[in-house]
């Protein structure tokens, strides 16, 4: 098994709806802010070549929106989903599962495409199946209105016309063998899946939105995103102890410098241990 960090470039989100109720100057510290109060923050996917598959965890936000869209966003860097696929030697006919954490703008938004020339939308990868699971599927096609503004009807409604789409069911095997383990996490929106894998001896989670960045690790640094802060912090405090016992590698999907990390207990609980790039296992 071979794994690709899959770039899609950064973009910017308020610093006080990221860390929720803690105070800027606690939280800027590990995340500066510019004069907008906004941050930086990476979207970072995973791609994993192993035999005939060729699995994709996550795709960026895209480019379907409008310009007012994506004035509130600030996308910038030399990175994208097409340049990082061709730099690990793919296309993206070559992708076979496309797999979704959860269907936010910022996690799928490159799965659909608009077809050459026109405003038709397609598959952004004709030859995958898009994974999703049932209970989340409903909560993002029949959204809160909480969350509808993140939950874009063009990112999500063509993969089940194309017939393309598939779900997992929990307890069920993983129909992605090179998943060991899929944790369903409801704290930030209901049924987001975190896929685990066995890499080089180590058991690495794709971290998506349970845990954004390093700087997110203390259990009260919670999204005023999330749908339910209170169980957010149950899941961080469940999944941190039992990384830290077994030293998982994290892989963080937003984290604008660290790819990667471990954790470790100490005596205000569990807290980051060392960071490092993918390519360094």
């Amino acid at each position: 098994m071979t794994l690709h960090v899959i770039d899609t470039g950064f973009f910017k989100l308020d610093g006080g709806a990221m860390f929720g109720v803690v105070p800027k100057t606690i939280w800027q510290r590990s995340n500066p802010a510019d004069d907008n109060n906004l941050c930086t923050w990476a979207m970072r996917c995973l791609l994993i070549e192993d035999g005939n598959r060729l699995i994709l965890i996550d795709n960026g936000i895209g480019d379907k929106q409008d310009a007012k869209f994506f004035s509130h966003y600030y996308l910038h860097g030399d990175a994208s989903l097409q340049s990082s696929l061709k730099k690990a030697g793919f296309a993206p006919e070559d992708v076979t599962d496309m797999f979704l954490t959860h269907l936010h703008f910022d996690h799928c938004g490159g799965g659909v495409k608009y077809k050459n020339g026109d405003r038709a939308l397609e598959l952004a990868f004709p030859n995958a199946t898009y994974w999703s699971n049932t209970d989340h599927w409903k909560w993002a096609t029949e959204p809160n209105a909480r969350e509808k503004a993140s939950f874009l009807k063009e990112n999500i409604l063509p993969i089940q016309e194309s017939g393309h789409l598939k779900f997992f069911v929990p307890g069920q095997t993983s129909p992605i063998p090179q998943f060991t383990d899929v944790l369903y996490m409801n704290g930030h929106t209901d049924k987001m899946m975190l896929p685990v894998l066995n890499y080089k001896g180590h058991k690495l989670v794709y971290m998506a939105d349970l845990l954004p960045s390093v700087g997110h690790i203390p259990l009260p640094y919670v999204m005023g995103y999330d749908t339910r802060p209170l169980l957010t912090l149950d899941e961080k405090s469940a999944f941190l102890n039992k990384a830290a016992d077994e030293n998982y590698i994290l892989f963080f999907e937003h984290d604008a410098v660290n790819e990667c990390c471990t954790v470790q207990h100490t005596d205000k609980g569990v807290r980051l241990k060392e960071t490092f790039r993918l390519s360094e296992l």
